[in-house]
Parts: C-alpha cells; sequence; structure tokens
C-alpha cells in the first residue's frame, strides 16, 4: 500500500499544473517517441525495396546494365540471371548483417550498433550511386544489404527493450509501418525521375537514402542505451537513469524502481540458468528456449512466404505485363495503402492481440491470392475491368499483410526471447527473414518470366503465394502465444507455464495477478506504467496522433 501511495503522489506530481495546454500529456507522448524514432530504420529497407522495383523499368539504368531487347517497350531489358543477382544480392548481404547484429548488438550497444548500420548502409548507397558498371551496382547493393540487415536485428530489439509493456506491440509495429513509408517514398521519387533522360533517373532515386540514414544516425545521439542491455553490463545506475527518462518519471519513482527490479530479477535467473550462447538459443528445457527460436525463425520465415517481397520487388513489372496502363501510378497506390493500413495496425496490436490479427491475417491473404490467380487466369489482359479488379484485389491482399504480417511477425520476434540470448535469437529470426527474402527474390524471375529454362507461371505464381498463407493460419494457431500486454519478463512465465494454445487464458491470469488482483486492459496499464493518470489519457492519445501523423 505505501508503493501504491507514493506512485499515485508521483503521478500527482508529474501532471499537477499540467492542464493548462496539455503540457504533461506532451511530454509524456515525446518520451513515447523517443522509442518510436529507431524505428526509422525501416525506411531505409522500405525504401531500398521500393527503388528496385522503379529500376527494373527504367530506360537509362536498364540501358547501363542491361542489354539490347527490341521487343521490350524501353528497347533493353536484363537477362533472368542478371536480374535475380541484382534483386537478390541485397538479401544476401542482409542475411549476414543479421547475423552480425547480435555480437554488434552485445558488445556495443543497442544504440551505438544502429549508428554504425547506417555508416556501413551509406557506403552501399554511395557505391550504388557512382555505379558505372554491373560489378560495383551489385557491390554496392550487398553493402546496403548488411546495413539493413544491422537494422533488422537492431531496431526490434531497441524498441522491444524500451517500450512500455502497454503499448510495446504498438510502438515495435512502428518499424513496418517505417518500412512502407519508405516505399512509399520510393514509389513518388520513382515515378518523378522515371522520364528523365540521363543516369540521373535512377541516380537520384538511389542518392536519396543517404539522407535516410543521415536522419537516423544524427537523430540516435538523443536516445538512450536500453536499460536491459544496461543491466546486463552491470550498470545498474545507469539503467535507472535510462529508464527514468523512457518512463517520463523520477529516477527515484516506485514505477521505475519496480520496473528495474524486475528486469534485474530476470537476469538473474537467467544467468543462473547459465543461458548465454548460440548453442542454448536450441537447448530444450522448461523454459522452451529452443521453441522460442524455432518461433522466431518460423514467423520470419512465414512472413516472406506470403507472397509480399513479390509486389514489393517485382510490383511495377508484374502490372505492366498484366497491360495497366501508368504502373508507376498503381505501385504509389499500393504503398499508401500498405502505409496507412500498417500505422492502423499501431493501435490494435495491442488490443486485439497478436493471434487473431496473425490468424485471420492468413485467411484473407489466402482468399485474396487464390483470387488474383483466378482472374489472371480466366481473363484477358486488356480487360479493363480484370484489370481494376486484379488493382483491388492486390491492394485488399497488401492491406492485410500490412496490418497482420508485416509488423506482428517483427513484434512477436522481439519478444519471445529473455535478455541473455534477446539479441542472438532476434538475429537468428531476423536471418531467417533474410535467407527467404534472399531466395525467393533470386527464385521468382525464373518462376515468373517465360523464357528459355524459366517456369513461365506467370500470374499462377499466386495460387503458390496463396497456399503458403494456409502454412502461416497453422503455424499460428499451433505456435504463437498472445503476449499482449505482458512485460518481457512475464513473456518468459508464459512459456514457462503454458501453451500457445493455453496462453490467453494465462495471460489473463499474469494480468490478474500483477494488478493486486484488479483486472484491468492493457491500456490501463500502459497507463499505469507512463505515470499518467485517467484523466490524462485522452490528451496523450490525441497528442500521439498528432505527433505520428
Amino acid at each position: 500500500m505505501k508503493s501504491d501511495n507514493a506512485s499515485m503522489k508521483s503521478d500527482n506530481a508529474l501532471f499537477q499544473g499540467r492542464s493548462h495546454g496539455g503540457f504533461g500529456a506532451k511530454r509524456i507522448a515525446s518520451r513515447i517517441m523517443l522509442t518510436a524514432f529507431a524505428a526509422f530504420g525501416g525506411v531505409l529497407f522500405g525504401y531500398d525495396t521500393g527503388t528496385i522495383q522503379g529500376l527494373l523499368e527504367m530506360r537509362d539504368w536498364l540501358k547501363t546494365f542491361g542489354e539490347p531487347d527490341y521487343s521490350a517497350s524501353t528497347g533493353f531489358s536484363l537477362p533472368t540471371s542478371r536480374e535475380s543477382l541484382i534483386v537478390s544480392i541485397l538479401s544476401a548481404g542482409t542475411f549476414i548483417g543479421a547475423l552480425v547484429g547480435a555480437p554488434m548488438a552485445d558488445i556495443f550497444g543497442r544504440r551505438r550498433s544502429i549508428m554504425l548500420s547506417c555508416l556501413v548502409f551509406s557506403l552501399g548507397v554511395a557505391l550504388q550511386t557512382g555505379a558505372a558498371n554491373l560489378a560495383t551496382f551489385v557491390c554496392g547493393r550487398f553493402f546496403a544489404g548488411l546495413g539493413v540487415g544491422f537494422i533488422s536485428t537492431l531496431v526490434p530489439i531497441y524498441q522491444s527493450e524500451c517500450a512500455p509493456k502497454g503499448i510495446r506491440g504498438g510502438l515495435v509495429s512502428c518499424y513496418q509501418w517505417a518500412i512502407t513509408v519508405g516505399q512509399l517514398l520510393a514509389a513518388i521519387v520513382n515515378n518523378a525521375t522515371k522520364n528523365r533522360p540521363n543516369h540521373s533517373s535512377w541516380q537520384i532515386s538511389i542518392a536519396v537514402q543517404l539522407m535516410w540514414a543521415l536522419i537516423l544516425f544524427v537523430g540516435m545521439f538523443w536516445l538512450p542505451e536500453t536499460p536491459r542491455w544496461l543491466v546486463k553490463e552491470d550498470r545498474t545506475d545507469d539503467a535507472a537513469d535510462s529508464l527514468s527518462r523512457l518512463r517520463s518519471l523520477p529516477k527515484e519513482d516506485p514505477t521505475v524502481q519496480n520496473e528495474l527490479e524486475e528486469i534485474v530479477s530476470g537476469l538473474r535467473q537467467e544467468r543462473d540458468a547459465g543461458i548465454n550462447s548460440y548453442l542454448d538459443c536450441f537447448r530444450m528445457g522448461p523454459n522452451k528456449i529452443a521453441f522460442r527460436t524455432f518461433t522466431g525463425i518460423a514467423v520470419q520465415a512465414w512472413q516472406q512466404l506470403a507472397g509480399i517481397n513479390f509486389i514489393a520487388y517485382y510490383g511495377v513489372t508484374f502490372y505492366t505485363s498484366a497491360g495497366i496502363n501508368n504502373p508507376f501510378l498503381i505501385s504509389i497506390a499500393v504503398a499508401l495503402v500498405a502505409s496507412g493500413m500498417t500505422f492502423i495496425s499501431m493501435f490494435v496490436t495491442d488490443t486485439l492481440g497478436r493471434r487473431p490479427l496473425l490468424f485471420w491475417g492468413a485467411v484473407a491473404m489466402c482468399i485474396c491470392e487464390y483470387l488474383i490467380a483466378i482472374l489472371g487466369l480466366t481473363l484477358p489482359s486488356d480487360n479493363i475491368a480484370a484489370q481494376k479488379a486484379l488493382v483491388a484485389l492486390v491492394a485488399i491482399y497488401i492491406a492485410a499483410f500490412a496490418s497482420t504480417w508485416g509488423p506482428v511477425a517483427w513484434v512477436i520476434t522481439g519478444e519471445i526471447f529473455p535478455l541473455e540470448l534477446r539479441a542472438k535469437g532476434v538475429s537468428l529470426s531476423a536471418a531467417s527473414n533474410w535467407i527467404w527474402n534472399w531466395a525467393l527474390a533470386f527464385a521468382t524471375p525464373y518462376l515468373v518470366n517465360s523464357g528459355r529454362g524459366d517456369a513461365g507461371l506467370g500470374v499462377k505464381v499466386f495460387f503458390v503465394w496463396g497456399s503458403t498463407c494456409v502454412g502461416c493460419a497453422v503455424f499460428t494457431y499451433f505456435c504463437i502465444p498472445e503476449t499482449k500486454g505482458l512485460s518481457l519478463e512475464q513473456v518468459d512465465l508464459v512459456y514457462q507455464n503454458s501453451t500457445p494454445m493455453a496462453s490467453a487464458r494465462y495471460r489473463r491470469t499474469l494480468m490478474h495477478q500483477a494488478s493486486g488482483g484488479i483486472a484491468r486492459g492493457s491500456s490501463d496499464e500502459m497507463d499505469s506504467e507512463l505515470g499518467v493518470g485517467f484523466v490524462e489519457k485522452k490528451n496523450i492519445e490525441a497528442v500521439v496522433m498528432t505527433e505520428c501523423t
């Protein structure tokens, strides 16, 4: 009771005199944005994938790196092998970067490692921009991928370890939202430069990425290191300072001290159990570490197998082959849908939960992809109504992915591993994402194209993607636990004492116990964790919406 009274006094002190202008709400919202800013790393990946699909249809770029082809509308084309190499080499770099990101995160810290990633990425962008031959361009794609791979491991770790548990899902979802924003920006820039008659048509699109890397690099100077990494390094006082800043509460506040003690206690138990190596990621035992590793690796694999990168990498090419006019404008529209739906997911991930979003998202994607394949096979490409229906189905599919599997897979990956193994577990999961990304990017031209030695599936490839979405739904039902509203330490308890199918019920038990026997929703837990009273809640939500938009 004494602790509760102290917390109440802290809450009152925090918001005393803040009713005018919503100053307290804005202060809290700014602390939320501290964690959300790291998600800007997603712009680097999203913009790059959006850029390459446009370059594949730009005449000057095809002239520089392709071969004459008088049957093509641009007069030039890429052989299937060269197209496959250029697109997929980025993912080869990201695979290596994702694995190396784990030791980087543990040695240098999460924050400094993200900054180093920006430098590596910038090297790759510079090489691509100045490339005069295929070898230099491919080398640049590899180094850019290396930087993106670092970021794909580091950003989810950073956000998961900094975010308040009640809105962790929404904040980590910001990473996927940033990816879609990057894709949207790339589509806009590509459309603006595509008709330039010289190298600037593609050099401008690529060079813009340097600005995104600079923003992230400079911004990380103002962000704190994660409290969990500082505890891991036995820097408890620094961890308390970091928590104080992230929660917008005094260092001595009971809320800060209780969360710090929970982190320290959880780390102590992990060290007593002796888990700290890559081999431990695959050990069976009461903590179910091997199952967690399998879940992280598999959820990222299924995300890629859902077929999203066919649109991300080859979208403009697909729209062109389907007879659609203005494929660059269609790519902008699709990117807008993806960005908008991912933004919405930030506010429903911690309300609807992880399991329902993943399961029903897989069902919706499956239906859309089967319909796309059937429509493409049964109606001619010059049928205007068929073209409109095709674009609509692609948009619905993108909306389903962007609001479910896109962000939630990263949320799951960032929260299921214990502290001692978090960097290693996330790196293995991210590496899974990128190895499948590479495999699909490499194989897709051979599957879709109709040249010699190609499978010539064309639109029939959507039957493949639709079938993999069935696997996504089955995997979710048997392997994904419900973790919304739980601290990272409570997630450990879910794995120790429950199963994915029974996790929702056990989660409610944990929340009931944590609230002293008073059942509360995750939204209320967020308020308590941030030191926010009920009256101020609406002000904070309004400020967050304003700053995000």
